[in-house]
Order: C-alpha cells, then sequence, then structure tokens
C-alpha cells in the first residue's frame, strides 16, 4: 500500500500546474459538451422546485459551450463565474481574522498550549473530532480547522503534513454529520419530506431525524480518521524536514510558553469573553436581530447561522489583537492593518487558481452533463429491482461517484431525492434511512475531488511546509482515508439498518 501511494504522488505530481490542469478540463468540457449536444443526450426526470417546494417534470440536455448561447455564457459570465465563487468571499473574510491571530502570534500559542495540557497519544483524536464538528460553521472549517492541525502536528515534532491530511479529511470527508443541527440539515430534510409526500402526504420527518445516527458517526469517524493518521499516514510520511519549508514558513515551535505570551493568552480570553457578551445580547433575547425574524429560532435558518463567518473572523480578529497587546506583539491599528494586509497578499496564488477553477465549475454546470450522469446512473440503480438494503448500499455507491463531479449537497439531492425517497418508501424503508444513506455516500469523496473549491487551497497549506508538494501528494494522502472512510461508514450504516436502530427523533 505504502509503493502504491508513492507511487500515485509521484505520477500526480508529474501533471501540470493546477491551474494548467483546469485549463486543459475547460477545453475538454467545451469539446464533450459540443459532441454530446450533437447526439442529442438528454434525460427527463422528477425533481423539486427549489423555490416552490413542489415536485416537476423537467428535461435536461446537454448544451453546447460552442453555440451561439454558450460562446455568450463564456464570453458574458467571466466576472460574475469568479464574483459568485463563494469560497474566495469566505477565504478572504476568515483570512481577515485568521491573519491577526496569526501574525500576533495567538494561533502558536493556543495550539502550544493545547499540546502541553493534551496527553500525546489524545492530540490526533482531539483535532479528528474538532475537525468534523467544524462542518457547523459550514466552509470556515477548511479555511481554519486545516490549517491549525497542521501547526498542532509541528509542534510536537510531528511531519505537518500529516496534520494538514488530518484536518481535510475530518472537515471535508465526514461534511454531512454532526452532532449539532445545522442549516444544511434544515434544507436536506425539507426536500426528503417532498418527496416523501409523493407516496404519503401525512409522512413528514424532522430535523432530528437523522441525530442518532449522525453522533454515532462523529465517534466513529472520529476513531477512524485518527487511527488512519496514526498508522498509516504519520509512518509513511516519517520525520519532517524543516529546510523542505517554502521560504518565509515558521518551521520552529517551542511548546513552553513565555511569561508574556501566557499573558496574551489571558488578553486574548478576556477579549473572547468580551465579544462572546456582545453576541448574547444579539442571540438570546426572543426579539434579539440575529434571529430568524419570522420564526424567532436560532439554529437554523436565522441570520446567526447564515452569516456565521462573520462571527469566526471576528473573534479570531480581536483575540488576536487582545493578544499582541498583552504579548506585546501587535498593539496599535496600524500593525493591525498590516497584519491583514499580509494575509491576504499570501493569497495572490490562490486567489488566481480559484478564478480559473470558477470558470470551470460554472462551464461544466452550464453544460449540464453532470446532471445528465446522475439521473442516468440513478436510473439504472432504479431499474435494478433489487431488494431495499441491496438497493440503499447502492444508492450511497452513486452518490459517492457522482459526488466527483458535482459537490454541492443540495443541488445533488434536489435529484436524487424525489426518485429514490419515495422508491424505497414503497419497499418499506423510511425516509430518514434514505437521507442517513446520501450522508454517507456525499461526504468521503469531498476530500479527493478536484472540484472541491478548498481541494486546491489544501494544496497551498500543503506547499509552506513541503514546496515540492502537488496534486499527487494531497491525493495521495487522502485516499487511504477517503477508502477507508467510505468502506467502514458504509458498513456501519448497514448494520444500524439490519439492526433496525433509531435513525433520530
Amino acid at each position: 500500500m505504502q509503493r502504491f501511494l508513492d507511487g500515485v504522488e509521484r505520477v500526480g505530481n508529474m501533471v501540470p500546474h493546477p491551474v494548467v490542469i483546469f485549463l486543459i478540463l475547460i477545453g475538454i468540457v467545451i469539446v464533450l459538451s459540443a459532441v454530446l449536444s450533437l447526439f442529442g443526450a438528454a434525460v427527463s426526470f422528477e425533481r423539486i422546485n427549489p423555490d416552490t417546494h413542489q415536485i416537476e417534470t423537467a428535461t435536461t440536455e446537454i448544451r453546447s459551450l460552442l453555440t451561439m448561447d454558450g460562446i455568450r455564457f463564456m464570453y458574458e459570465s467571466l466576472i460574475p463565474n469568479f464574483m459568485g465563487f463563494t469560497a474566495v468571499g469566505l477565504m478572504i473574510v476568515a483570512m481577515i481574522g485568521a491573519g491577526v491571530a496569526e501574525e500576533s502570534g495567538l494561533v502558536t500559542a493556543l495550539i502550544r498550549k493545547l499540546v502541553i495540557v493534551s496527553p500525546a497519544w489524545a492530540l490526533t483524536y482531539i483535532l479528528s473530532f474538532v475537525g468534523i464538528l467544524a462542518s457547523i460553521a459550514a466552509d470556515a472549517g477548511y479555511l481554519v480547522l486545516i490549517p491549525l492541525a497542521g501547526i498542532a502536528y509541528l509542534a510536537v515534532g510531528r511531519h505537518p503534513l500529516a496534520g494538514l491530511a488530518l484536518g481535510f479529511a475530518a472537515v471535508a470527508s465526514a461534511f454531512t454529520v454532526n452532532m449539532l443541527i445545522k442549516p444544511l440539515d434544515a434544507v436536506l430534510v425539507e426536500f426528503t419530506n417532498d418527496a416523501a409526500h409523493l407516496v404519503d402526504p401525512n409522512r413528514s420527518i424532522g430535523l432530528a431525524s437523522n441525530v442518532w445516527f449522525s453522533f454515532v458517526s462523529v465517534l466513529f469517524l472520529t476513531m477512524v480518521v485518527a487511527f488512519i493518521t496514526d498508522r498509516m499516514i504519520a509512518p509513511r510520511l516519517g520525520t519532517y524536514d524543516s529546510k523542505l519549508a517554502a521560504e518565509g514558513t515558521t518551521t520552529e515551535q517551542n511548546t513552553a510558553l513565555s511569561e508574556q505570551e501566557s499573558r496574551g493568552l489571558r488578553y486574548a480570553g478576556l477579549g473572547l469573553l468580551g465579544l462572546i457578551a456582545v453576541f448574547c445580547l444579539l442571540t438570546l433575547p426572543s426579539f434579539a436581530p440575529l434571529r430568524n425574524p419570522d420564526t424567532r429560532e436560532l439554529i437554523g435558518n436565522s441570520p446567526f447561522m447564515n452569516g456565521l463567518i462573520a462571527l469566526i473572523m471576528l473573534m479570531f480578529l480581536l483575540t488576536g489583537w487582545a493578544y499582541g497587546i498583552g504579548a506585546g506583539t501587535l498593539r496599535t491599528l496600524p500593525e493591525v492593518i498590516a497584519a491583514i494586509e499580509k494575509s491576504i497578499k499570501s493569497l495572490g496564488g490562490t486567489i488566481f487558481l480559484f478564478f480559473v477553477l470558477s470558470q470551470f465549475v460554472a462551464y461544466f454546470t452550464f453544460t449540464n452533463m453532470g446532471t445528465v450522469m446522475a439521473l442516468s446512473l440513478s436510473s439504472a440503480l432504479q431499474a435494478a429491482n433489487i431488494g431495499a438494503l441491496p438497493l440503499l448500499l447502492g444508492f450511497i455507491v452513486v452518490v459517492a461517484i457522482i459526488d466527483l463531479l458535482l459537490t454541492g449537497a443540495i443541488a445533488k439531492w434536489a435529484i436524487f431525492a424525489p426518485v429514490f425517497v419515495p422508491l424505497l418508501m414503497k419497499l418499506g424503508v423510511e425516509p430518514e434511512a434514505v437521507l442517513a444513506a446520501y450522508r454517507v455516500g456525499d461526504s468521503p469523496m469531498n476530500a479527493i475531488t478536484p472540484l472541491n473549491a478548498y481541494f486546491a487551497l489544501v494544496v497551498g497549506f500543503a506547499q509552506r511546509y513541503d514546496r515540492t508538494a502537488g496534486v499527487g501528494t494531497i491525493v495521495s494522502l487522502m485516499l487511504p482515508y477517503v477508502v477507508w472512510m467510505f468502506i467502514l461508514w458504509t458498513a456501519l450504516f448497514a448494520l444500524w439498518k439490519m439492526l433496525g436502530l433509531p435513525w433520530g427523533v
């Protein structure tokens, strides 16, 4: 296995720069869309209208990018494609706060404090658990937890790429489960109910319909991710050579805290308490402005949850500045602004890559090739006429395959829900089980598909510690996680179903 992964890394790193790869893929999509459109490739299906939540029949055909409309789209949408690529905005906003926290020394001090108070054997499990729970903050987990995991590993003398791999696997490959209810759950449940009403208008599930399965999945996947890291990834990487680090990357980590650093942490704690007090006033009262103005709910579809990235940015910004004042590393406002500018400047290459990636994603979506493939596979599975459990397992496999091309959890479920929820309900399978199966299939591949907007970002993180790292490096690191998480999580799902355990409440 190690020789195989080394081969994957060598071959993968022989490929061109990621920007060149996506330029080639754009060319392939343009040509392939024209060919498939010429042959009239199309498929009819029932889907849930995301606006009206009504079931509607639609026909999707391959759209050529070499038609008049296609050429107009490529020309006119250049800027809208980039501006609509939400990963860019999230990354920049998060880095405003993270840059201050990193430049002041807060991030390093916190990680060193964590290393001091945590048993060495528990660090991997703590990072894995926190990484999985980071999905409550939506995509912000990619921007915060993954680099922190690399720093934590470096602080204890372990290979930082192992920490990055651990963080990426925890955040990406378990994205659809959590111990808390998150905004994604509300959308998935709503689509599930719309599909279930096709069979039984009185059958509905609630937001906590998968809570028990998700709770156990978090604990189970925490163990799996940590075990793979300690037994496969870390031994393969071996001892870290700091000479491989890119210029300007700090690789010397001393776990002992000085008096100034300890004072800085106390100041940061006071700053955090002040921020919490402000947000308590903005969220806890029934009339609070960050609650849903109609339902008054706080968790779910509310301004607080929808704008959670702002809280994360402010948390790092204020605590980082407070730490800098206490530790004497970042005291004045001009120094804070300079730290922010430095962090944004470091994103230049990533922003350009995101520009090219956004065009590829937009062109691929315009052609409808991903949708046609997803519907073709689902139709074949539906016509297989096999039992309920094999059909559920086959459904998990199909979702995983499609996730390599369509990474959006909501977009895929809008297509799959009206097909598989009624089909399996007729076979006696509860809609909660279908939704749980979708969660299993939708997550693991997120860590290996280049269409994940943050895959390129992780490559950039890796190049800080190993300037020779490339796409092949990340693929070879993540492949064991993807394979084993998919197999073992699917096995857990099958066992849960066979034992008849409750999926939620």
